[in-house]
């Protein structure tokens, strides 16, 4: 199986062109930080180049600019090409299948958006206890209204 998930932000805006069978093409890179730190404490940053085809180009190209952080997924890909020298070039990039935001909106002046929930009006939208039954994806009841009693025997 050959799947990548990766989260990053944009180096710089997709660049998107035309092939010859008029299908569009993006081309974009994502820095993404690794989940650890090296030795001296600084954080270290993998620069990914990904591409996308079709209405994932397109998609990419319209709502997303430098700086923003995406989430793609796809397929690690190799190739390779001959470049105008005659030299062989070879790239590993990840195939984008599909995009994903991970901020919110931004404004016209290029400011994000922050959206304010109010979770309040949702409260009567949920049942107010839960489930008692197991099969249905509710919660399991609670044995007792000791606070401090474990889920399960400890004799």
């Amino acid at each position: 199986m050959n799947k990548a998930i990766l989260m990053g932000r944009l180096t710089k805006d997709p660049e998107i062109r035309t092939t010859q069978n008029n299908i569009s093409v993006a081309n974009f890179t994502l820095a993404c930080d690794r989940s650890y730190k090296a030795a001296d404490g600084s954080r270290q940053t993998d620069f990914i180049p990904c591409v996308a085809w079709r209405q994932t180009a397109d998609f990419a190209h319209r709502y997303f600019r430098k700086g923003d952080r995406m989430l793609v997924e796809g397929t690690i890909q190799p190739r390779s090409w001959e470049d105008q020298e005659g030299q062989r070039r070879y790239i590993t990039e990840i195939v984008v299948d599909q995009v994903y935001f991970c901020e919110s909106k931004r404004s016209d002046d290029g400011q994000s958006q922050s959206q304010n929930y109010n979770y309040d009006n949702y409260s009567n939208s949920f049942p107010s206890e839960p489930s008692k039954s197991v099969g249905g994806g509710g919660f399991l009841p609670d044995p007792d209204e000791d606070e401090t009693a474990l889920p399960f025997d400890m004799t």
